[in-house]
């Protein structure tokens, strides 16, 4: 109890010195005992508390799932813990949100049909720890686009991944860090700044864990991905 404690205090020590004077106080999304504040959407992953700890554990045969945060976010610092299964890919989504309706969007030009109910975003990438591809912290748009950073909105896939090997924390806990202001998006990795680009197409939303669909895949049934020290300090 007393090291998790010392986690989270120092976690938002960090945040203080950082984030910039014209900003809210930092607050925990998550209590540490329950998923009061949270609500489930997707697929059927199953979601609990554990020694303080949210844990996401994967399920056969269902869609990505997400647990969202009820409350909505503009600008914000967020920053958190995570550790996850290298048979597991998982991500968290900001500036997220659901349609009660299948919705019509325009992306680069085009329409697209988002099915009511389905979440779509941006999301931070949770990459299986994989040779040929480590891609953590970089940006994914759910649901939308798909790979924005490295992507669309710039980064070398290479590059990204040499730096993602270098500093990622195999089987350990892994320090994330988002910063959205205005279009401005970036991301750090352990201190390491990972994304950097701007982008307008969702100014808020909610923030959500995802487990990622398995399919049929036996051998990753009951994998898991796990989140402590939830901090958000929103901007002004």
């Amino acid at each position: 109890m007393f090291a998790r404690q010392s986690g989270a205090a120092a976690l938002l020590a960090a945040i203080l010195c950082v984030t910039p004077i014209d900003a809210d106080e930092a607050k925990q999304l998550f209590n540490g005992e329950s998923l009061d504040g949270w609500i489930q959407r997707g697929g059927k992953a199953i979601y609990r508390v554990e020694n303080g700890v949210i844990v996401g554990e994967s399920v056969p045969d269902t869609p990505n799932s997400f647990l969202c945060t009820e409350k909505t976010y503009g600008d914000f610092v967020l920053e958190y813990e995570y550790k996850c299964d290298d048979r597991l890919n998982s991500g968290v989504q900001f500036r997220s949100n659901v349609f009660e309706e299948d919705t019509e969007i325009e992306v680069g030009g085009k329409k697209k049909r988002i099915a009511a109910g389905r979440v779509h975003g941006y999301q931070v990438e949770i990459d299986p720890n994989k040779p040929d591809r480590l891609w953590s912290g970089g940006i994914y748009d759910e649901g939308r686009r798909g790979w924005l950073f490295p992507g669309i909105c710039g980064g070398d896939p290479q590059a990204f991944t040499k730096q993602g090997q270098r500093i990622f924390k195999p089987g350990e806990w892994n320090a994330v860090r988002v910063e959205c202001n205005g279009n401005s998006i970036k991301t750090w990795l352990n201190g390491e700044l990972r994304a950097e680009f701007t982008d307008d197409m969702t100014a808020s939303g909610f923030i959500a864990l995802q487990v990622h669909g398995i399919g049929k895949n036996a051998d990753a049934v009951g994998t898991t991905v796990q989140w402590r020290n939830l901090v958000l300090r929103e901007l002004k």
